[in-house]
């Protein structure tokens, strides 16, 4: 049997655009992506700490090191800048390699940078 679980988790970044002119998705801070294991084009749930949406859309890269995390296109609607935001990525994995199975879990500072 097969199972879907959390996959990767990026834990409180802060919203630093909305571009509602610009075609779909959330643009993430490379690095963050890569400490998520989040690629280029994945599905991303998004939870509003601020206001309680949620929301699903597709990654793409934003600069390393900027802490930039803007929704674009239609979902820009439902976030401000300086929102609180959690990123969550699933898979689906074998259920008895699932009881092993450890997701990335990604904490940021508040500039939306790696902890070092």
């Amino acid at each position: 049997m097969l199972i879907e679980v959390v996959k990767s988790k990026i834990h409180r970044v802060k919203v630093t655009g909305a571009d509602l002119n610009y075609i779909g998705s959330i643009t993430i801070d490379e690095d963050l992506m890569d400490a998520a294991n989040i690629i280029r084009g994945e599905k991303v749930q998004i939870v509003n700490n601020n206001n309680g949406e949620r929301l699903e859309t597709y990654a793409i890269p934003g600069p390393r090191n900027s802490g930039e995390i803007t929704l674009n296109g239609a979902a820009a609607r439902k976030v401000a800048v300086g929102d609180i935001l959690i990123l969550i990525t699933y898979g689906t994995i074998d259920i008895e390699k699932a009881k092993t199975f450890n997701p990335a879990l990604v904490f940021p500072n508040e500039e939306n940078n790696l902890l070092k």
